[in-house]
């Protein structure tokens, strides 16, 4: 397909790409056998490789096998955020049939460009999957759709549909974000990191993960640990900062004694990470420490 060729929708351009993808001799594909070792009932889905045009199909067949849905889900939107471009196509093409629905639903009424649409809608959908939905949490599948959903709804909104009331505003935007204290939570990480409360090598994966809301994936490569270890690290640093923020250390004047005592902390957990990072002889550390690395 030359340049001339290429479809005007995006809709359209990522299911070309697929195609291209899919086709080739060396087609993009899932061994089910590997995916699928977690679970138990597996709805007649046959194992083995299995190409992606195909499995879409059967997916679409079976709507209410969710723990393969589910599984299958988990994979692709880990490729994506690991393995490059071509598996960010592809997933974005296995969603395609809702992302198509999501569309022609929300395109009534829409006078304007409805590519301006299909590209806002793809636009949610692609920050879902690089950086919003959270594999530990069910049903991955569902909260990219969501957001993709939302990304066209809100496109409608501000460009000529009707106001939202504002009692409905909750519906579409979520939560709102607290405001508390300060409204500037990157100054509380930076106090928390002055004060020991946060390691300094955490203060950057912190403030993408839980600021900037961007895929654990990543960046536990990049950091070169599991994932579940950093989402821990993680879950710690949320109670250290919640402890924090309730004693007033984060907002108030400390005294040098407290100072002291988070800093000692701090040289503990270095210690910890330490002695799991060196050979096998490292001394083995008491376990109340090391539930606090």
């Amino acid at each position: 397909m030359t340049a001339k060729d290429w479809p005007d929708s995006p809709l359209d351009a990522v299911d070309a790409a697929f195609a291209a993808l899919t086709n080739g001799p060396q087609p993009l594909s899932l061994n089910l056998d590997q995916v699928l070792d977690a679970v138990g009932d597996d709805d007649g889905l046959p194992g083995g490789v299995i190409a992606l045009p195909a499995l879409r199909q059967w997916l679409l067949a079976h709507p209410r096998a969710y723990s393969v849905r589910d599984a299958v889900w988990r994979e692709l939107i880990r490729r994506a955020r690991l393995d490059g471009p071509g598996w960010v196509i592809a997933a974005t093409a296995m969603a395609m049939p809702a992302l198509r629905r999501y569309a022609g639903q929300l395109r009534a009424g829409w006078a304007c460009d409805p590519h301006d649409l299909d590209a806002e809608i793809l636009t949610g959908f692609l920050a879902a999957l690089r950086d919003r939905v959270d594999l530990a949490r069910p049903a991955p599948y569902a909260a990219i759709c969501r957001a993709a959903w939302r990304a066209g709804f809100e496109l409608r909104q501000r460009d000529g549909a009707e106001a939202i009331p504002v009692d409905n505003l909750e519906h579409v935007t979520g939560p709102r974000t607290p405001k508390r204290p300060y409204g500037h939570p990157d100054l509380l990480v930076r106090r928390a990191v002055e004060l020991g409360i946060i390691d300094p090598s955490d203060e950057q994966p912190y403030i993408d993960l839980r600021l900037g809301r961007r895929a654990i994936e990543p960046i536990a490569a990049r950091l070169g640990i599991e994932i579940d270890t950093l989402r821990r690290r993680i879950e710690r640093i949320d109670t250290r900062i919640a402890d924090a923020l309730a004693d007033g250390l984060l907002t108030e004047v400390t005294s040098p004694r407290l100072q002291e005592d988070l800093a000692r902390a701090a040289q503990r957990r270095e210690r910890i990470r330490a002695s799991r990072r060196g050979p096998a002889r490292a001394v083995q550390m008491p376990r109340s420490e090391l539930a606090a690395a």
